[in-house]
């Protein structure tokens, strides 16, 4: 994958998070490593929404969260992502949003339950940080963003929002979507009447196994890129 390649997921992964209501104003942040030098990492530039991510305005960052290059302006809480990628070589895409009702789960300060099949994706884990609801705005926050993560795929981040990793932008994306959708469902099962019998945990693995696989992080990011641009057309 080329840089413009990588930018072009960038933009691509935006205009899905946008569309699927993870934006909230300019606020939120996607990010993926400079193809062939893991030191460096492109993102969304500040105070655009995430549909309106270019070629031009994306910024390319160090580790250390400073702009070595690119049209637009840092965002002020690149230190989740810098930090991330300090702590997982592994992760190759880092998003941070406020999606609603993950926000409000993390509200409430309980764990999300294996009730649904996007709920099942996050079963090995979804920890949460509870440091402050504030901005993540110096290394020494985003390092403790990085360590509640550990090695899960998400953070809850109480009252603030979620930081999602992958070792994709499409794994990431995805992944962001699935855990809106996992804590809306249990949300509402809970206003309903409460979370009845819960299968158990080997079904889960199994079911863990199956949507977690690569594909399906590709195949999905592919269908919802069209949809988009299929809006974009009418």
């Amino acid at each position: 994958m080329t840089q413009d390649e990588a930018k072009q997921k960038i933009i691509d992964a935006g205009r899905i998070l946008e569309a699927e209501g993870m934006g909230d104003l300019t606020r939120g942040h996607v990010s993926l490593r400079v193809p062939g030098d893991p030191s460096l990492f492109l993102m969304k530039p500040h105070s655009y929404g995430f549909d309106e991510i270019t070629l031009e305005n994306i910024v390319t960052c160090n580790l250390e969260g400073k702009k070595v290059g690119g049209g637009g302006r840092r965002h002020s809480e690149v230190f989740i992502h810098s930090e991330i990628f300090k702590a997982r070589p592994e992760v190759m895409s880092v998003i941070h949003a406020h999606p609603v009702h993950a926000v409000a789960l993390s509200a409430t300060g309980r764990a999300l339950s294996p009730i649904s099949q996007p709920a099942a994706a996050f079963s090995d884990g979804l920890p949460y940080y509870r440091d402050t609801i504030n901005l993540i705005r110096n290394q020494a926050l985003g390092a403790g963003v990085a360590r509640a993560l550990g090695a899960a795929k998400a953070v809850l981040m109480k009252n603030h929002g979620v930081a999602i990793v992958g070792t994709s932008v499409e794994e990431s994306t995805i992944l962001a979507i699935m855990l809106d959708s996992a804590c809306r469902i249990q949300l509402l099962a809970e206003a309903a009447g409460g979370i009845g019998e819960v299968f158990p945990p080997e079904v889960v693995r199994e079911l863990h196994e199956d949507i977690t696989r690569p594909e399906q992080y590709s195949i999905n990011f592919e269908f919802l890129r069209r949809k988009v641009l299929r809006s974009m057309t009418r």
